[in-house]
């Protein structure tokens, strides 16, 4: 792994609770491959889309970190929850992250960047020094808007529990078998598939935006996280709810949030489109300005 002189000053520490924990779901998630059963299946593919895509696509990320539009209070805590499902840290901590790399995006202050190494990007970053592991500073400092939120806070100190309530149900409904593929091989797959846009999306895919980063568009990674992958387009707007802008860039995590809209229950919906026939790049200039949905 590369370290940068800012690295290098850092606590780079192992962190072995993280460590061991993420060494543990990985080997009992091979057992997925010795118990396969459809309704385990189709718990693992429900849990998964729940957790990653209402989860860490709408709540933690178009919500919470970029505020592109907002819902109800009930509903927020809701998706927030659902959240918690993919293990990857609590709200506050999590948006945290998030918004430090918007901050530092490929700089040395970037958490995840693949100017540190594509392991590091990916994965290596959880393991060492600060990682996820936010300062309550931190979180005052990068969420002012809803660091004093108690239900956030709680969810942010026991984010293990929606889970392990939810491994219990499927204990009871079809035993250990279930709780494998709808727990530990669930979160094995959302980790990765939601690493990959830490380092897959900067470092291989098409730019249509001239950002100050590596960003790129990658469809597969796209395909995987629900629309996640059209991280250019992300990073050239961060703000925007919407990340697939063109006809041929599906973005599920839009759809639901359309759809959330068209319900009534989604506000203040930041979108933007592409105004004029895609060439190979395309400057930010050629976007239709902001608007606000209501």
């Amino acid at each position: 792994m590369k370290q940068t002189a800012m690295m290098k000053n850092e606590d780079m520490s192992l962190n072995w609770n993280t460590i061991v924990f993420v060494a543990i779901f990985h080997a009992a998630a091979i057992l997925a491959f010795f118990t396969f059963s459809w309704a385990n299946l189709a718990a693992a593919v429900i849990l998964w889309w729940i957790a990653g895509s209402l989860g860490i696509g709408l709540a933690y990320h178009r919500l919470l970190t970029h505020r592109g539009f907002t819902v109800p209070q009930w509903l927020e805590y809701t998706l927030t929850t659902f959240a918690t499902l993919a293990l990857q840290s609590g709200p506050l901590t999590w948006v945290t992250t998030h918004r430090i790399h918007h901050a530092f995006t490929d700089q040395e202050k970037d958490p995840h960047s693949p100017r540190h190494g594509t392991y590091w990007s990916h994965m290596g970053w959880i393991f060492r020094g600060k990682a996820q592991n936010q300062t309550p500073a931190d979180m005052k400092r990068y969420c002012p808007d809803f660091a004093d939120d108690p239900v956030h806070q709680w969810l942010n100190k026991y984010y293990w529990v929606p889970i392990s309530l939810v491994a219990i149900g499927l204990f009871a409904i079809g035993g250990w078998t279930m709780v494998i593929w709808g727990v530990v091989l669930k979160t094995v797959v959302g980790w990765h598939f939601t690493w990959l846009v830490n380092s897959a999306t900067h470092l291989w895919g098409t730019r249509r935006f001239e950002t100050r980063d590596d960003s790129r568009n990658n469809a597969l990674i796209a395909a995987v996280t629900f629309g996640e992958g059209w991280h250019n387009n992300h990073h050239a707007f961060p703000r925007s709810a919407k990340h697939g802008l063109r006809w041929f860039e599906f973005d599920v995590n839009w759809v639901q949030i359309w759809a959330l809209k068209m319900l009534g229950l989604a506000r203040n919906v930041y979108a933007y489109e592409i105004e004029k026939p895609e060439r190979e790049a395309v400057e930010v200039t050629e976007l239709k300005p902001i608007h606000e949905t209501t």
